[in-house]
């Protein structure tokens, strides 16, 4: 029995979890030179800032258990509910110390990942996972369930001033914004009260790719007469559309990730399990 897992994101990894806990063997190659996919975090001047997924929310038990244990491993912790800009009162957004990325690394351990290598045909194997948006797992085979998927692209920019000059706040909805979607405190995030901010746009500006103009949209919304160090993160497939719930499969190919679901990191670690549990319930090694 042999399994392959396209991309380490939460998704791919949760997946690939999953199946070697079962005591299948599984391998995991991933295109970027680090596991994490939009659990994306980056150093900056010494720093760690989240520029892909803001925050985790959970309101699965299972996925709420992973979070409590990465809280007891010190890897994540309840950050706020309540963001500027939200309508009715918001559930517990959950921040990690080390960035985002963190947590995706927590699941990578012990397993075969192969990092730096692009696949572009459909890997010879019993099983093959795609955990990857739609669009990108089309350039592997053509499968009409990636087809199906339709995703918005964002920018996020990572605000360095030289200065805390804002009044606090932990993240903000910037609701019917032309350019700015959200803007999180990264100091407050991270807990450092760093004077860094980042934000997202709005898709209809993420094409202009014009980080200036965010940041300078971000400084009047937030009355920041500073100039900050800009450092932009195009994500082309930044989120969904609403799928159902689950997976989608195609023969032996699999594909998973937050377009099964409501687009969030919960949607994207249950979809990979989800993948992992019918694999394991097909291709259980027999007893002996």
């Amino acid at each position: 029995m042999t399994v392959i897992v396209v991309g380490a994101g939460i998704s791919g990894l949760a997946c690939a979890r999953e199946i070697l806990d079962a005591g299948i063997p599984v391998r995991v190659i991933e295109r970027a030179p680090a596991v994490g996919g939009r659990l994306a975090s980056v150093r900056i001047d010494g720093r760690i800032a989240d520029v892909g997924a803001a925050y985790v929310t959970a309101d699965d038990p299972a996925f709420l258990g992973r979070l409590q244990t990465w809280r007891i491993d010190g890897l994540a912790h309840p950050w706020t509910d309540t963001f500027r800009g939200q309508h009715g009162p918001g559930p517990m957004r959950w921040a990690a110390p080390g960035g985002l990325r963190s947590l995706a690394e927590d699941l990578a351990r012990e397993l075969q990942i192969t990092l730096g290598t692009e696949v572009t045909e459909l890997p010879e194997a019993d099983a093959v996972v795609l955990a990857m948006p739609g669009p990108q797992a089309l350039r592997i085979a053509d499968l009409a369930p990636a087809r199906e998927q339709s995703w918005l692209p964002s920018l996020a920019v990572v605000l360095t001033y030289p200065e805390r000059v804002w009044a606090d706040f932990h993240g903000a909805f910037v609701n019917d914004h032309p350019i700015v979607a959200t803007i999180c405190d990264d100091g407050d995030r991270r807990g450092d009260r760093a004077p860094v901010l980042v934000a997202h746009a709005t898709p209809e500006f993420a094409a202009d790719g014009d980080s200036s103009k965010l940041a300078a949209a971000v400084g009047e919304i937030l009355g920041i007469d500073q100039t900050p160090r800009i450092a932009e993160f195009p994500w082309p497939y930044a989120t969904p559309s609403p799928g159902p719930a689950g997976f989608a499969r195609a023969g032996n190919v699999y594909l998973c990730g937050d377009a099964y679901g409501k687009p969030r990191v919960q949607t994207a670690w249950l979809s990979g399990r989800a993948v992992a549990r019918a694999i394991v319930s097909e291709h259980r090694p027999s007893e002996h």
